[in-house]
């Protein structure tokens, strides 16, 4: 995925001034900032640099994913990634929304308030070579405001592009207030690391999380990445990685419960995974999307389907094992089938609806359509999963206030025992309590005894127990 980078054109002139500079720095015994180098702390010294003399560095994970948006642009970046058209495609990259880069960044706008009010208040980080390590977003903002010079600490000699991207990591997981990479990036630099051959536990640990929820962000990353590829129609039209930008906290969830439910029910687990993708794609709300369960098609969608939103899929047959003749095993359920294949027309609608000028007006106003009519499909199968939802929550509401209420009277009676043994019991404020609760039970029971023609034994003590003689 990284730009195959060299030494920018001018990199000796850079180079040149940057030693002249830390020299006087050194003299001065000047300003230093403190970067993770090689496994140990080094205090880099800190000079002034013209801001249009250094370059932002191609390969930063800050907008790994919003590179590829623009494919022609992007295939300049990788070729000639010190040309100004490469870098000012980083400068528009750096100040953009990372899930909508047609929009600017409110983060950005805030960056570049903040230093016209105060000024740069931390130093960036740069290479020998004058490539922007730290402060690529500020180094941006700073260009956009006019000012000439970015204070900058400074790698030492045989800084290579490992180094850079370590570096460049290192300081961004610091617990500060550097400007956060999006949640796709995030996923995207924990992939890089990991296929450098960095264990689990080590990265988990660089990045502060738990090595748990580092299994959990992959599990997401590879559903994303099977998703797109899933969106394919064979036109070179496709999802791309910004599309699933602000879908973290639904992802997560998604993983939870199909992790849960794979345990006892695999082919539940995978049909969950289908209902709640499609509900990630149409862009439905979380509390929406947790309201797919496994049976969330057939007992809500299927037969709501309009005709052009309907799969057409051959009837199943048995699939053989390679290497085993004659030893064969059942094809997924149909219902999985129909889900995926539900899932799989809408990831391509979606993908279609935004392709702009890549299709044909037709075909666009087409796909729209689709996905339009598969919102509102949606829609009425989230209102009825929702009003069962609703009904199984009040089913069990009434047995957890009596079970609650139990576990008040257990409390009440370790309490008690406790009170009377030091004589701090209010025995008339105790008996009113007592009436209290006989007043309520019998309430209760006059609801019961409506309710049940034949009662239980539950009931059958309530109702003795509160009948006044």
């Amino acid at each position: 995925m990284g730009v195959q980078f060299g030494v920018p054109p001018e990199g000796e002139k850079i180079r040149s001034l940057v030693q002249e500079r830390l020299e006087q720095a050194v003299q001065d015994n000047g300003a230093k900032v403190s970067v993770d180098w090689r496994g140990e702390r080094k205090h880099l010294h800190v000079i002034s640099m013209p801001v249009d003399m250094l370059y932002f560095n191609p390969d930063t994970h800050r907008i790994r994913a919003q590179r590829t948006l623009d494919p022609e642009r992007n295939r300049v970046l990788e070729e000639e990634p010190w040309s100004e058209a490469a870098q000012e495609y980083l400068h528009h990259l750096l100040s953009c929304k990372p899930s909508n880069p047609h929009q600017t960044d409110p983060d950005y706008t805030a960056l570049r308030d903040e230093l016209d009010d105060f000024g740069q208040k931390e130093p960036g980080i740069i290479s020998p070579d004058g490539i922007l390590v730290d402060g690529n977003t500020r180094c941006a903002a700073l260009k956009d405001l006019g000012v000439r010079d970015i204070r900058v600490g400074v790698l030492p000699a045989d800084t290579s592009r490992r180094d850079i991207n370590s570096v460049e990591l290192s300081l961004q997981l610091r617990r500060d207030k550097r400007r956060a990479y999006s949640y796709i990036n995030r996923l995207m630099a924990i992939e890089e690391e990991l296929r450098d051959g960095r264990r689990e536990e080590d990265v988990a640990r660089d990045f502060n999380i738990k090595t748990a929820t580092l299994r959990q962000d992959r599990w997401v990353y590879q559903l994303i990445e099977e998703a797109i590829e899933r969106s394919s129609s064979g036109n070179g039209i496709r999802l791309r990685l910004v599309d699933f930008e602000d879908q973290q906290e639904k992802l997560r969830e998604l993983h939870r419960d199909y992790s849960a439910l794979a345990k006892a029910d695999p082919d539940a687990a995978e049909r969950l995974k289908e209902a709640r993708l499609a509900m990630v794609v149409l862009n439905f709300a979380k509390t929406s999307v947790r309201l797919a369960e496994a049976d969330f098609h057939s007992r809500y969608l299927q037969e709501r389907l309009p005709e052009e939103l309907r799969p057409r899929l051959r009837e199943a047959a048995p699939v053989s094992i390679p290497g085993l003749p004659g030893v064969s095993v059942p094809d997924v359920t149909a219902s999985l089938k129909i889900a995926r294949a539900v899932t799989d027309n809408l990831l391509q609608a979606k993908a279609a609806a935004q392709a702009g000028s890549k299709l044909s007006a037709a075909e666009v106003a087409t796909a729209d359509s689709l996905v339009k009519t598969a919102r509102k499909t949606f829609d009425v199968a989230v209102k009825l999963a929702g009003q069962r939802a609703e009904l199984q929550k009040r089913k069990v509401a009434v047995p957890e206030r009596l079970t609650d209420a139990a576990d008040y009277v257990n409390q009440c009676a370790a309490e008690f025992a406790e009170a009377k043994q030091k004589r701090a019991l209010d025995e008339e404020a105790f008996d009113d309590a007592l009436l209290t609760l006989r007043a309520s039970l019998a309430r209760l029971a006059k609801q019961a005894s409506r309710t049940f023609s034949s009662p239980g034994d539950g009931v059958a003590w309530l109702l003795d127990a509160a009948r006044e003689d």
